[in-house]
């Protein structure tokens, strides 16, 4: 199957500067594909060249198999919705929706079976009428996006469309873009900085970091099997530890950490000797009173808790352990803690298989 978007070995300098680095990724059709990165990491960059306000130093934009390198912005089959919406307040909705068909020279019965359509699957049909300052910021979003859709781009571009909303709006909003996808069936691109919203939304993620991907996968390959420091450190949260490694043997490594402790952790291509980094996320961390109740935990710490961080469901607690370092430990559900509090001495434990290792200079 052609992909709806192809990028080959893409390069774009800025005098000394490469913004992005040999950069090759294909969006199959119909698929949400985010790239998450922090700022200045090259996204937008790339963004801005599939859409063609950029030219690229080297390398091929393939949309539907062609290339479009010599095709202006205007005539690409691609969209794009930026954080500030840039609707027109003097317009009503429908004319919003309908403008770029109008600009088309469509008749303007179709235009208006269009925009009904369009209303209609964005969740807000017979608002046509009203003006754009009538709404809420959730829905002016989902106007932005039908004003593209109606056009029927082969790729829809998305460059941190919910910036500017509020978390609780963003948070909706984020379940509402994967649904406008799905049911208009539209390849999405999608550029954030935000772990969760890309997580959340995306069928494949690419993490970027200086210029280049450093992974792509699903959001679980991400999470749970990262490729590099950078991937584990940046998607989620996680405690880290540096040391030099003691022993090594298929697959499973024994390191002292740069403060004594010794730790068990996974990790391929890695030999007695190395220098390391260990990587353990906070829900990975097993709370409990004694180290009795620890028994197939292979990496074990005392502790004292010098904080806790209620936040309902994903409340935490941070422990500071024999040596001095701060743990951030997920506080369980069950119930069992919900005395807890600073000044207590736990017992923490997890297993090698929870301790993911990556060699480091």
């Amino acid at each position: 199957m052609t992909p709806d978007l192809e990028c080959v070995d893409l390069v774009k300098r800025f005098d000394d500067t490469a913004a992005v680095d040999n950069v090759s990724f294909s969006v199959s059709p119909g698929s949400f594909f985010s790239i998450l990165g922090p700022s200045g990491c090259g996204k937008t960059t790339i963004m801005r060249m599939i859409a063609g306000f950029l030219d690229p130093t080297s390398g091929d934009i393939k949309i539907k198999g062609g290339s479009v390198l010599d095709t202006p912005p205007n005539k690409r089959p691609v969209n794009m919705v930026f954080q500030h919406l840039a609707l027109f307040p003097m317009m009503t909705i429908a004319d919003n929706i309908g403008y770029g068909l109008r600009r088309r020279g469509m008749a303007k019965d179709d235009i208006a079976r269009k925009v009904g359509e369009a209303l209609d699957r964005i969740g807000l049909p017979g608002i046509g009428e009203r003006k754009v300052d009538e709404l809420s910021g959730g829905q002016k979003q989902r106007v932005a996006i039908a004003r593209c859709m109606v056009l029927e781009p082969d790729v829809l571009l998305l460059d941190e469309p919910l910036g500017a909303l509020d978390l609780k709006l963003r948070e909706h909003m984020k379940v509402e873009l994967k649904a406008l996808q799905a049911a208009f069936d539209t390849t999405f691109l999608y550029i954030t900085h935000d772990q969760s919203e890309a997580l959340v939304m995306s069928d494949q993620i690419a993490v970027m970091n200086a210029g280049r991907f450093e992974q792509v996968g699903t959001g679980q390959d991400l999470y749970y099997r990262p490729d590099t420091p950078f991937v584990a450190g940046f998607i989620g949260d996680s405690n880290r530890w540096t040391g030099r490694i003691e022993r090594a043997e298929g697959g499973k490594i024994q390191l002292r950490t740069d403060t004594g402790l010794a730790m068990f952790a996974t990790g391929a291509a890695l030999s007695q000797g190395d220098r390391a980094e260990i990587f353990v996320r906070p829900e990975s961390i097993r709370l409990a009173a004694s180290a009795e109740a620890l028994p197939d935990c292979e990496n074990q710490l005392k502790g004292i808790v010098t904080s806790l961080l209620f936040n309902g469901a994903a409340s935490r607690v941070l422990v500071r352990d024999d040596v001095g370092e701060t743990l951030e430990v997920t506080l369980p559900q069950s119930g069992e803690f919900a005395a807890l509090q600073s000044g207590d001495t736990v017992h923490i434990g997890w297993g090698s298989a929870q301790a993911t290792c990556f060699g480091s200079a």
